[in-house]
């Protein structure tokens, strides 16, 4: 029992720095956080393991993994403000900062042009470290013998990314076989969205107007617009200044995944930074996760992923095989995903909003190459099966399963909880 115990409390160490209640100090410690969902994958951030059990070996591994870093998701996304930009440089109503600023946007653009919503470099690499780290960490489950099933939504950077995660493990392994799919078949279950889930954030009367007001309070753009337009009547004709602000604010954000090496976080204060931040992690707390203004409605968006990673894994227990099912999607998925498996700190409920940043933060679920893996081991002449969850490679709890072996669990009771969650068939 003391063993256990001692396992525990290091799981519980392992996992604090991840998922501690979020404070302004740590985003303005490390300002790249305030970008949210487009949070650079923190790899350095890796931590040792728990070993498993004596004579367990792992076989089987469950991934879901959200595809690496991008663009912006369209060009006009960094054009919009690059031509404003402009036509104030050319009517002399830019201040030098503003001038600067337009000369890094000039930088900006020779690489972002056409490239909105794609996969970068850095998003490649992130799938190809993950892969490589897996391989590695548990070499039985990537035999020449083993079936490994990888799915990626229909979009292309969702494909890349799946791409780039498989060519990795056949580089690590040439005899392996990997078969790669993406569809509509695998779009249903992977980036599934309810009726009621989407009709609650296009309605005008769920939480649109309470999230306005907090958004009128956090956003106060004058002073960073007067610190870039030295021309008042200018900013009066031409500048929306919330929406230069908020323009400039996800270019910044949006730097740490692109190849040129320009910063835009000199230009605003760390408080106006930390609540842009808080706008769009309010946004997305109630639309994906589990604040109390929706009822835990999002919860049944990941349903049939869930229903998928059980099927998939009995099926391999049964059959006595061994490999990995590898799936790739969206924030918008693995974010619900995270909740509904009961990650520890991943379905925290909130109902004011001035505290849903202490309760959930969207960079510490769904930055960009987020992943969850449930990894299976078993031994011989042994029917138990065993797992241990992962969080973006690092190892989780989920408090609402017992177990005498943290931070793994016995498949039989993570398999009767989470068929309590899912609808009766």
């Amino acid at each position: 029992m003391k063993k256990i115990r001692l396992s525990f409390i290091f799981v519980i160490a392992n996992i604090s720095v991840l998922l501690a209640q979020t404070t302004k100090k740590e985003l303005f410690d490390t300002l790249e956080k305030t970008a949210g969902v487009y949070y650079a994958y923190p790899a350095n951030d890796i931590v040792s393991y728990t070993p498993p059990p004596k004579n367990y070996e792992a076989f089987y591994i469950s991934h879901f993994g959200r595809h690496g870093s991008r663009y912006l998701v369209n060009d006009t996304d960094y054009k919009d403000i690059f031509d404003l930009m402009k036509d104030a440089n050319k009517n002399g109503a830019l201040s030098d900062l503003g001038k600067d600023v337009l000369k890094r946007l000039e930088q900006v653009w020779e690489e972002v042009e056409f490239r909105g919503g794609d996969l970068s470099l850095l998003g490649e690499q992130e799938q190809r470290g993950i892969a490589e780290r897996m391989y590695k960490l548990y070499p039985n489950v990537f035999t020449k013998d083993a079936q490994v099933d990888a799915c990626a939504t229909t979009v292309v950077r969702v494909v890349l990314s799946m791409d780039a995660f498989s060519e990795r493990l056949k580089e690590l392994n040439p005899s392996l076989h990997i078969s790669r799919n993406s569809g509509i078949k695998w779009q249903q279950y992977l980036n599934h969205h309810t009726p009621e889930a989407i009709a609650f954030r296009s309605a005008k009367d769920t939480w649109k107007e309470e999230y306005n007001k907090f958004e009128a309070k956090h956003i106060n753009p004058d002073r960073l617009v007067n610190s870039l337009f030295s021309d008042s009547n200018y900013i009066i004709k031409k500048v929306n200044p919330e929406s230069v602000m908020r323009s400039l604010f996800n270019i910044a954000g949006g730097m740490q995944n692109i190849e040129t090496k320009v910063s835009f976080y000199d230009i605003f204060e760390k408080q106006e930074l930390f609540d842009l931040w808080q706008c769009d992690n309010y946004r997305q707390y109630v639309n994906d996760a589990n604040s109390a203004l929706n009822g835990g409605i999002m919860f049944d968006n990941q349903k049939p992923t869930l229903k998928n990673i059980l099927e998939s894994a009995n099926k391999v227990i049964l059959t006595k095989g061994k490999g990995a099912t590898l799936r790739f999607a969206h924030d918008g998925n693995i974010i619900p995903l995270a909740m509904l498996l009961h990650l520890d700190k991943c379905y925290n409920s909130e109902s004011d909003p001035n505290k849903f940043y202490e309760a959930w933060s969207n960079f510490k679920i769904a930055p960009m190459a987020g992943n969850i893996q449930i990894v299976f081991f078993r031994k011989n002449n042994s029917d138990d099966v065993l797992v241990k969850f992962h969080l973006h490679e690092k190892e989780i709890v989920v408090p609402q399963i017992k177990t005498d072996i943290a931070p793994y669990y016995h498949w039989k009771d993570v398999e009767i909880y989470y068929n309590s969650l899912l609808p009766l068939k």
